[in-house]
């Protein structure tokens, strides 16, 4: 009955979050600072985790081929169908779930213990727009970071394949551009817009209603991680199965 109300009181937020919108002088400020902290603060870690996954995944396709009848552009193949439909958009946005998630539920949660949210409230300003609406709207640049990713794990995995001595870069490039069929990257990009809208409002919502001190601050964090993973693994299930099924 508790996970029935929190879905509920999820959807009204979401509602109210359009409601009495905030002046554009000052939520263009806002967007602007959410976009820096949470899109720009987060190509670190996605450029460095993408090359080395890349890598790896071209590595160990390579290795578990040991039949010489089956032809070396296989690794391109396998390491752009993997990077593009999965890794990218799916694996990275659980990665990024802990990092901007956190962050986010955080920062929140903080102003509610502070009761800073009750004094944007009490000067009759529409706390869930000011605070929520900037980080959906900084979420939407999202698709720019998952582009990065594909790229940087498809060329991670060439500079592992052909530095590593484990196929020829023209065997590579040619299993990457085999059989390329361009609706898996608005696959990708679909499910990356749907995984940036849980990515935004999830930890919002356990941030925004958090109830304690700082040490529920800490527990909604661990707590809104925990179900954007979970959500953004069952959307992952249900946007392939309507897509590529």
């Amino acid at each position: 009955m508790n996970y029935l109300h929190n879905i509920g009181a999820y959807f009204l937020m979401i509602k109210d979050m359009f409601r009495r919108p905030t002046k554009w002088s000052v939520m263009k400020t806002l967007i602007l600072k959410d976009i820096d902290d949470l899109v720009i603060g987060s190509l670190g870690i996605v450029a460095f985790i993408s090359f080395f996954v890349g890598g790896v995944v071209a590595i160990q396709t390579s290795l578990n081929i040991n039949n010489p009848l089956i032809p070396k552009n296989l690794i391109g193949f396998a390491t752009r169908q993997s990077v593009i439909l999965e890794f990218a958009p799916t694996f990275i946005s659980i990665i990024i779930a802990g990092k901007v998630g956190s962050f986010i539920t955080s920062s929140i949660g903080t102003m509610r213990v502070t009761e800073q949210i009750d004094a944007l409230e009490v000067m009759g300003i529409n706390a869930l727009n000011y605070l929520v609406f900037p980080k959906l709207m900084a979420m939407l640049l999202y698709p720019f970071v998952i582009a990065i990713a594909m790229f940087l794990g498809i060329f991670g995995g060439y500079v592992a394949c052909v530095y590593g001595g484990y196929s020829t870069s023209e065997d590579f490039i040619n299993g990457v551009q085999l059989d390329f069929i361009p609706f898996h990257i608005v696959y990708a990009f679909i499910k990356t817009l749907v995984f940036a809208f849980v990515l935004a409002t999830i930890p919002s919502f356990y941030g925004f209603f958090m109830k304690g001190g700082a040490l529920e601050v800490g527990k909604a964090s661990t707590t809104a991680f925990v179900w954007c993973s979970v959500v953004i693994i069952l959307l992952n299930y249900l946007l392939t199965s309507i897509m590529l099924g």
